[in-house]
């Protein structure tokens, strides 16, 4: 069975402490529970989630949807927000787990990135280096989400051709968008081999696309 590797990127900087973080954790478990009820999903899916703050962690190795525990993800109370440093991770990662195809065998599907950060890259000279890099690894879809007031919309924009903002990083809020991410992610495992880009569902009225 070809796989539908899925990589995470959450920011775990100081300004997601408190309230946020807890709506963070919350909105991804109710997004695994909701892709572990398709039987599609827990054939293919195969999920990658990194954090990033002052440190850059891969908290969960890529594992297939069947075997993938969510660990409590935490941030501390200050510091800044090394979204390059995380970058440079994904781009390891993403050369050595993606298995690509060759005359004899057929390699994974192109990989989703999702990106989420409530603020800026502090690492801006790592962050702009490092962009055509992730590019060149062929994702079938690479969507960011900013969330709440002090999140820069431009800088998503030169990473992902999808950016969605979230004007608040609250419960209600994340479990909306962690909702559309899911059904992004059903949507894009069911069109695989038809299609070369992953076409987005709409999104719910709280997550705004930014044009």
């Amino acid at each position: 069975m070809r796989r539908l590797p899925v990589y995470f990127l959450l920011d775990t900087s100081g300004s997601m402490n408190g309230e946020p973080i807890q709506a963070l954790n919350n909105a991804l478990s109710g997004m695994i529970n909701s892709l572990r009820s398709d039987a599609q999903a827990s054939e293919t899916l195969w999920i990658s989630i990194i954090t990033f703050d002052r440190v850059v962690n891969e908290i969960s190795p890529l594992t297939e949807l069947p075997l993938f525990q969510l660990p409590e993800i935490i941030c501390p109370p200050s510091g800044p927000t090394n979204t390059g440093k995380a970058l440079e991770l994904l781009f390891e990662k993403v050369t050595k787990e993606v298995k690509k195809g060759s005359p004899t065998q057929k390699g994974d599907w192109r990989p989703l990135l999702f990106v989420f950060t409530d603020g800026k890259p502090s690492d801006l000279q790592l962050y702009a280096e490092m962009i055509p890099k992730i590019k060149s690894l062929n994702f079938g879809s690479i969507v960011g989400c900013a969330a709440g007031s002090l999140a820069d919309n431009s800088k998503l924009k030169e990473l992902a051709e999808t950016v969605v903002h979230l004007d608040t990083a609250d419960s209600s809020t994340l479990k909306q968008f962690f909702k559309w991410v899911s059904d992004t992610i059903e949507h894009g495992n069911k069109s695989m081999g038809t299609i070369d880009t992953v076409a987005l569902p709409a999104p719910p009225s709280e997550v705004h696309l930014v044009i």
